[in-house]
């Protein structure tokens, strides 16, 4: 006889444990989630218990949604639930949509509580009452053209997406083939170097990325992508990929997958699925107004945020028959995350941190450090040789250049990062002139800052407390009455000419592309002007070098050479970083819990890193570490096995 499929298998206990009122009509498998259709909602909303009780006898994510047959036509919904929210809600026609693969109503609220009601009553009265599940959400107070954009486009391809997600369950809910047991990675990319991270988790069953992005300083593709092709990994072997946070040196080439083939499953948060593709289509639109080769087209782009599937912190998932993955907060930008890989049944667990800040800043809580199991530690060395100044002293230092600037009727150019560390400055800026530290001058924004800075808005859950208590109150920092985003780009001269003082934040942050490198040649021969570089510069990029010292800046624009003067002041604050300098990464290491039993350096010059090996060699005893502790500093294509 011929055994049961695990697909078989799990239909065939949960429609044993479902009791009959809840109608069941199909049992899905939807990427990661067992999707369980039933005719009752009044059973959703009632069967919380016992959804949890089959969750966790099978040990797999589970979601109820009603099936399609006892859904409300749309306009009926919409009716309906305009009747039952109350006015004070601020909800119209225009915040209503409607996901048709999840079966959710979407609403977007000025007062979210009153779309709940008391004790939820007004929530489970919309389920019932229409037969779509709300998810309700914050309207936000800046709105991003492109995150709407990205949203519609999803709802838009509902059949698509749920053709991936079904293919993606099929391939993850499958038996596990072979007994025999190993674990390994390679590293692909940001070992011994800062730039394209890439990680190869390989086991008996499955091959999985962590990360996949690029070197901006890089000259040659060689140098630029992750070395897949040295390793012969064939995209379509790949059974999954983990974005840990939207910086392009971890997520830009995602998209370059799928133009080869992949056909899997992207996992990472709402937040940086949001971001990551923003990027990677200003990626585009910077390399085509540069004349640059574009590494893959709009239409992969799609193709990846459709395989995207969004997890939230704390929340297990199987992302292939043997692995299951877990997103912890990171602190290193909106959405960023620390991966929790298990693999097996206990066999071994990884935890990644991918870029990470364990301290509180202004924008984001510091990153999380109690996990289940910890086998290997792969943490990243930025700044593993070097201290930076505390946070205050480097905000003093910004407003004291800025007000310096100002005063001798200059122009500040802020090349910044627009994830991050943009939203950190526009913060301090608001408050210093709030607080008539410097004088309310204009703010130009230009880049993707005000889109990026739409998104920050439309996730206040995400944001440190303080931030997240003055949007809820309607006093949002990020709309202060200096910040002015600049649409037209003919705009520039006028405002780099103009005789008041001004203050200009543009990506992109290392000079490497972008309106910052617009500004800065338009700048650059003026004396009174001042340019502070606020993130890390990469070696390589135009930004590296002015921070170095160079002065005769020669720049390429429109197949003609430039030489640009350098007069203006060139200052550089460290202390804004989203990474960990050397003490916050060693008060990680003591801090996380369980300790590892190996620990494995990445993502830092190979300074930083042997500097970083050096002080947990050390300093072990006061990390808590045992004295055969494991240090790792593998090179690029260097391949670890952990378990064999």
């Amino acid at each position: 006889m011929m055994a049961e499929r695990p697909t078989e298998v799990i239909s065939k206990a949960i429609k044993e444990m479902l009791p009959p009122e809840a109608q069941l009509s199909k049992v899905d498998f939807e990427g990661p989630e067992i999707a369980i259709y039933v005719k009752n909602p009044q059973f959703i909303v009632n069967g919380e218990r016992i959804i949890k009780q089959i969750a966790k006898t099978i040990k797999k994510r589970i979601v109820v949604r009603t099936d399609v047959q006892v859904r409300a036509e749309k306009p009926v919904a919409i009716k309906k639930i305009l009747e039952l929210v109350p006015p004070e809600a601020g909800v119209t026609e225009e915040d209503i949509e409607f996901d048709d693969v999840l079966g959710e109503v979407i609403i977007k609220a000025v007062e979210p509580r009153y779309v709940y009601g008391r004790e939820r009553s007004i929530y489970k009265k919309i389920f019932v009452e229409t037969g779509w599940r709300p998810r309700i959400i914050r309207k936000p107070p800046l709105e991003s053209r492109l995150l709407k954009s990205i949203h519609a486009y999803l709802l838009s391809q509902s059949d698509t997406r749920r053709r991936v997600l079904q293919i993606i369950g099929e391939r993850l809910h499958k038996d596990i083939l072979f007994k025999d047991h190993y674990v390994r990675i390679t590293a692909l990319g940001g070992f011994m170097e800062v730039g394209r991270s890439a990680i190869l988790v390989e086991t008996t069953e499955s091959r999985i990325l962590l990360d996949f992005g690029f070197n901006p300083g890089a000259s040659t593709p060689q140098q630029m992508f992750p070395r897949i092709d040295l390793v012969e990994l064939n995209p379509e072997e790949i059974d999954a990929v983990v974005v840990t946070h939207a910086h392009l040196d971890h997520c830009g080439l995602v998209p370059y997958l799928f133009k080869y083939g992949y056909k899997g499953p992207v996992y990472t948060t709402e937040a940086t699925r949001d971001l990551m593709t923003l990027l990677q289509l200003d990626l585009l639109d910077i390399a085509k107004r540069e004349g640059k080769p574009l590494p893959y087209s709009l239409r992969e782009v799609k193709e990846a945020l459709l395989h995207t599937i969004p997890l939230k912190y704390g929340e297990v998932t199987d992302i292939a028959p043997d692995i299951r993955l877990t997103f912890y907060e990171a602190g290193h930008i909106l959405g960023s995350a620390i991966a929790h890989i298990h693999i097996g049944n206990g066999l071994h667990n990884i935890v990644y941190t991918s870029d990470f800040k364990y301290a509180k800043t202004r924008l984001l809580d510091r990153a999380h450090t109690d996990f289940p199991r910890v086998d290997t530690l792969i943490i990243e060395s930025t700044y593993g040789g070097a201290e930076q100044p505390p946070r205050d002293e480097s905000e003093r230092k910004l407003i004291e250049l800025v007000k310096r600037t100002i005063e001798r009727k200059g122009k500040v150019l802020i090349p910044t990062l627009s994830v991050g560390r943009a939203q950190e400055v526009m913060l301090i800026l608001a408050e210093a002139m709030d607080r008539k530290l410097i004088p309310e001058v204009p703010v130009y924004i230009e880049g993707m800052i005000n889109e990026v800075t739409a998104i920050h808005v439309a996730y206040p859950e995400l944001l440190s407390r303080e931030v997240r208590e003055k949007i809820y109150r309607g006093e949002n920092p990020f709309t202060h009455q200096a910040f002015k985003v600049v649409e037209d780009r003919s705009a520039r001269k006028d405002i780099v000419e103009s005789s008041e003082p001004v203050i200009i934040m543009a990506t992109s942050g290392m000079l490497s592309g972008g309106p910052a490198v617009e500004y800065f040649k338009m700048m650059a021969e003026d004396p009174r002007n001042m340019l502070i570089f606020v993130n890390y510069q990469v070696e390589g990029t135009l930004g590296r070098k002015i921070k170095d010292g160079l002065r005769d800046v020669q720049i390429f624009s429109e197949g003609k050479l430039e030489i640009i003067k350098v007069n203006m002041e060139i200052h550089s604050i460290e202390g804004f970083s989203g990474h960990s300098d050397r003490s916050q990464l060693l008060r990680y290491i003591a801090d996380i819990s369980p300790k590892p039993k190996r620990i494995i350096l990445n993502h830092g010059e190979v300074e930083n890193i042997m500097a970083f090996r050096d002080s947990i060699i050390r300093y072990r005893h006061r990390l808590g570490l045992p004295r055969d502790i494991e240090i790792y500093t593998p090179r690029l294509l260097d391949s670890l096995t952990l378990v064999i």
